[in-house]
């Protein structure tokens, strides 16, 4: 009976969705230059951080976000701020989805390679009386730069059963994350406005509004791009299909042309790889393509693509488990993944001691450097911080590998 019940409610959404198509306004292209946040950004700012070696390649930085006093932490993001620093935001409370959890966030100073107090973005509380509906629990937030200026947060809220009853609310910031204005819920789905989740950075169009790569987790599991116009859904597509792919991550190659990178859900005895999707149209249709051919164990990927044209993700490359996380690169021309550093790598413990590293989220300030977030077992947030010269050294040796690789064979 309930599988009756569920297809009536996937019918009458397929059936509304099908009569908004033609309300539906044209696409623009993808903005092609996702580094120029503001021409006033001062990019020796963003190299300058402790522990710099002097001659030779500087080490990658590492610390810790701000401790909230809670017993769990989970899903950080990362926006730049106009002033080359860096502000973070993540969840904290006593655990995954409790009803205390708060939305926090904290600012890097690259000068000092501090981070300042955490304060709170978002309570229960907080979201109940701005979006005047009850709610039960928050997660995953996500910062986008619009192109006015301001910051927008969006975040998950759920009022009722779990993240498959989620909705996405948001808000904007006009003093770069200070103050907030009320969250309003995004319309993004005709049923019952239910789970639509986000986990991954959004892309910039031409026209100035927001791609926002999306998901859902009831009846299926698959990815949607949201077109965004301020607090409006103004069209959605579907990314994938079924119960396999989630939380998509999208890599913008031109003003037509993008991929996507999803978090595998499969059933046992499937792949357990990276599943893929392409765009040749700036969004508006996605065709599923062949696999990254990249262990994934049901966890989170993040990436970017720096100036030099060098791709960077950031996963737990094993089939089960997230006890080890590492940073990969690649470059258009060949296409080939290689690990560059091993973050972090419980394999050598026994199962009941090794630790969770998930949920990584990467950030570019100038194009050239990355900062890097990630839950650690849960019970803090690890920020690493990569320069411009250590990955530029990292893509060096990497294409110097590739050359070397088919003399060697032919030899």
């Amino acid at each position: 009976m309930s599988r009756v019940i569920a297809l009536c409610f996937l019918l009458l959404a397929a059936v509304i969705g099908f009569l908004h198509i033609d309300s539906r306004p044209a696409w623009a292209p993808f903005a092609v230059s996702p580094f120029q946040i503001d021409d006033g950004i001062e990019e020796s700012a963003t190299a300058k951080t402790k522990g710099e070696i002097k001659t030779g390649i500087p080490v990658p930085q590492s610390n810790w976000l701000p401790d909230t006093g809670a017993a769990s932490v989970h899903a950080a993001s990362l926006i730049a701020l106009k002033d080359g620093a860096v502000r973070a935001f993540w969840f904290s409370g006593s655990r995954e989805g409790a009803a205390d959890v708060s939305i926090y966030s904290s600012v890097y100073d690259s000068k000092s390679a501090e981070w300042s107090a955490p304060t709170v973005v978002m309570d229960r509380i907080s979201a109940e009386k701005g979006l005047a509906r009850y709610i039960a629990k928050l997660g995953n937030p996500v910062p986008a730069r619009l192109s006015d200026g301001r910051l927008q947060l969006f975040f998950v809220t759920v009022s009722i059963g779990g993240w498959a009853g989620s909705s996405i609310s948001t808000m904007t910031s006009d003093d770069e994350g200070l103050t907030w204005s009320n969250p309003q819920r995004l319309i993004s789905s005709p049923l019952l406005n239910l789970s639509t989740l986000v986990k991954s950075p959004s892309v910039l169009f031409a026209d100035g509004l927001l791609g926002m790569p999306a998901y859902h987790e009831w009846i299926g599991r698959f990815g949607e791009f949201l077109r965004i116009d301020a607090g409006q859904v103004i069209d959605k597509r579907r990314m994938s299909s079924g119960r396999s792919a989630i939380q998509p991550l999208v890599f913008v190659n031109d003003a037509q042309d993008a991929s996507a990178y999803f978090r595998q859900t499969r059933s046992a005895g499937l792949p357990k790889q990276i599943p893929v999707s392409r765009t040749q149209d700036a969004g508006q249709s996605w065709q599923q393509s062949e696999d990254l051919p990249i262990a994934n164990p049901n966890s989170a990927v993040t990436g970017l693509i720096l100036k030099n044209g060098a791709r960077v993700l950031v996963l737990n490359n094993i089939e089960s488990g997230r006890y080890r996380l590492v940073l990969l690169m690649s470059d258009t021309k060949s296409g080939q993944w290689q690990t560059v550093e091993v973050l972090e790598d419980d394999e050598a413990l026994p199962d009941a001691q090794r630790k969770e590293f998930s949920y990584p989220y990467l950030l570019t300030v100038n194009g050239d450097d990355a900062h890097l977030v990630y839950t650690w077992h849960r019970k803090k947030i690890r920020h690493r911080y990569f320069s411009g010269a250590w990955l530029k050294h990292a893509f060096s040796k990497l294409q110097s590998a590739e050359v070397d690789a088919p003399h060697q064979e032919a030899q």
